[in-house]
């Protein structure tokens, strides 16, 4: 049987053999917490890892968090109750960029009537002219504005937006689980004032994240999980010591080959891009005029659903998605693109095709051959039933 395309690695990563091998050397570790032998062999493996992960973006170990995931580092963050230093006033407006992660789009611990979205432009990037106006609006709000979209992969101003949220006595929340380990992700350079990762985007296991401050400045009084001491009274629990080694191992070699991983995989990308061109020329790429993730392609052809492109694309041979895949499983139209202005038409087609560090350029080729296939079937079912294409 031939094999297999994987074209889905902003949903998830395969395990790096690194990881795998840390998960399987910590999976007999002792509780972190104990105070004897095996238990201080668990909590190197966990230190270990926390350092890993602070390098990969330029941060303290002293100020990582380890927590389930992305989703909980976030709602972690989310909170109006974070104090800087001595100042314990609680913020009272969250400002999110239109594009974020569902797990932001709830607004956290804010009460919904505090929280306001930040519209994108065409390209799909944060409007800083609207930060700007929000924020004066809003003295001391807490921003949040992911790195990079995880449906377009479409960078954003972070700098620029922390320098605003900064000017107004605010702060910066980044989400970075798609960011991290394909483009810099420096902490200190982006002026974030807390970045949430998320292991299994970097090839490390499902389960495990991580939530990291700027300085010990940054305080979070309201941990959302309460009980013993763990993660130094941030999040209560006995440490998930194999994930969390395996996060770290991944972390190190993500560090160690982004930049090489990441001229490859854009080589690549822009290989398929064109492919898609000349097999669809009327195919629209969504953010190609602005700076994108090097692995990340988002497009449409009108005409086409993409559930249905989706499922024939897999009856091929290869593995894609719709976007985002933190919706159950189902297909559902893109609120990226509708940010964007995007047509309706275009919304539904929209097909998202992510490389990795594996990716081959015959498996480029591959998935050209596929689509080729699969648009023209989908073409010509279009013209007999064009009822039916909208």
């Amino acid at each position: 049987m031939t094999e297999r395309i994987y074209f889905d690695w902003n949903a998830t990563a395969p395990l790096r053999n690194e990881a795998r091998a840390a998960l399987e050397d910590a999976l007999a570790l002792a509780n972190p917490s104990s105070v004897h032998a095996e238990g201080r062999a668990a909590r190197y493996a966990v230190e270990r890892a926390r350092e890993e992960v602070a390098a990969l973006v330029g941060a303290k170990p002293a100020d990582v968090f380890f927590t389930s995931g992305g989703t909980e580092a976030n709602m972690l963050a989310l909170s109006p109750a974070i104090e800087i230093s001595d100042d314990k006033r609680p913020r009272g407006r969250l400002l999110m960029s239109a594009i974020e992660h569902a797990s932001v789009r709830t607004g956290g611990r804010f009460p919904r009537e505090a929280v306001a979205e930040i519209p994108v432009d065409a390209d799909g990037r944060a409007s800083l002219a609207a930060l700007k106006a929000a924020v004066a609006a809003s003295p001391r709000p807490l921003v949040t504005i992911m790195l990079a979209n995880n449906e377009t992969g479409v960078v954003q101003p972070i700098a620029e937006a922390a320098a605003i949220a900064h000017a107004a006595g605010g702060l910066l929340l980044v989400d970075a689980a798609q960011a991290a380990g394909r483009i810099a992700c420096d902490i200190g350079t982006l002026g974030a004032d807390i970045l949430t990762l998320s292991a299994h985007k970097i090839g490390g296991p499902k389960g495990v994240g991580a939530m990291v401050r700027a300085g010990e400045a940054i305080h979070f009084p309201d941990p959302l999980i309460r009980g013993g001491g763990q993660e130094r009274g941030m999040r209560a629990g006995t440490e998930n010591v194999a994930g969390i080694a395996a996060f770290g191992a991944a972390a190190a070699v993500a560090r160690r080959e982004r930049a090489a991983e990441a001229a490859r995989m854009l080589a690549l990308r822009d290989e398929l891009e064109e492919g898609l061109r000349a097999v669809s020329p009327k195919v629209v790429i969504f953010g190609a005029a602005a700076e994108r993730l090097p692995n990340t392609t988002l497009f449409a052809v009108e005409g086409t659903k993409a559930e249905t492109a989706i499922i024939a694309l897999d009856l091929e041979g290869v593995a894609v998605s719709s976007g985002s895949a933190c919706s159950s499983g189902k297909v559902q139209p893109s609120h990226v693109l509708a940010a964007m202005g995007i047509s309706p038409a275009l919304v539904r087609g929209a097909v998202r095709v992510s490389l990795g560090w594996t990716t081959t350029k015959a498996a480029v080729g591959r998935f050209l051959d596929a689509w080729r296939k699969v648009s023209g079937a989908l073409s010509r079912s279009s013209k007999e039933r064009p009822g039916m294409a909208a």
